[in-house]
């Protein structure tokens, strides 16, 4: 699987966990929820931040990049806002509504914009390597523990450009 699979792949989940939280009734099993759809965002966030975006930096991808970054910002600042909620308060679920629309949102700029242009900047080889550093990176982040609690110190300003 390459890059653009695999981030295309875990769009797809991502979006799926998103709704299964809106679809239960069940505080417990919400709570549960949206701490995997938490961790899910973070490593997901992180790997493009630290392995893709850099890879795919060009004079022709710069904007898309800090536009796309600064759409993580807003996406981070969300989720530190739910973690500090308590998932009975009656601002959870709204809340939780725009982390899914801006999810959504997201996902379909990149998939429409970013990634085809990545494809025509990397090859098979680079992003078949990419993909291989990328889920090494969530996978060591979920072995550290929740990755979701590291997402209120992300908060302040968008991440840089690499």
């Amino acid at each position: 699987m390459n890059a653009i699979d695999l981030l295309v792949t875990q769009h797809r989940s991502i979006e799926t966990a998103l709704q299964q939280v809106l679809d239960t009734d069940d505080e417990a099993a919400r709570a549960r929820g949206f701490a995997a759809v938490a961790d899910l965002l973070t490593v997901h966030i992180a790997s493009e931040e630290e392995i893709f975006y850099p890879a795919v930096r060009a004079g022709r991808t710069e904007g898309i990049l800090l536009e796309s970054l600064e759409e993580h910002l807003s996406l981070k600042r969300l989720l530190a806002d739910l973690i500090a909620l308590d998932p009975r308060e009656q601002t959870f679920v709204p809340k939780y509504k725009v982390l899914k629309e801006q999810s959504e949102h997201h996902h379909e700029e990149e998939e429409e914009h970013l990634f085809p242009q990545a494809s025509e900047l990397l090859g098979s080889a680079e992003l078949d390597r990419l993909a291989t550093q990328m889920l090494g990176l969530q996978q060591r982040l979920r072995s550290e523990g929740a990755p979701r609690e590291a997402m209120p110190e992300q908060t302040d300003k968008a991440a840089p450009l690499k």
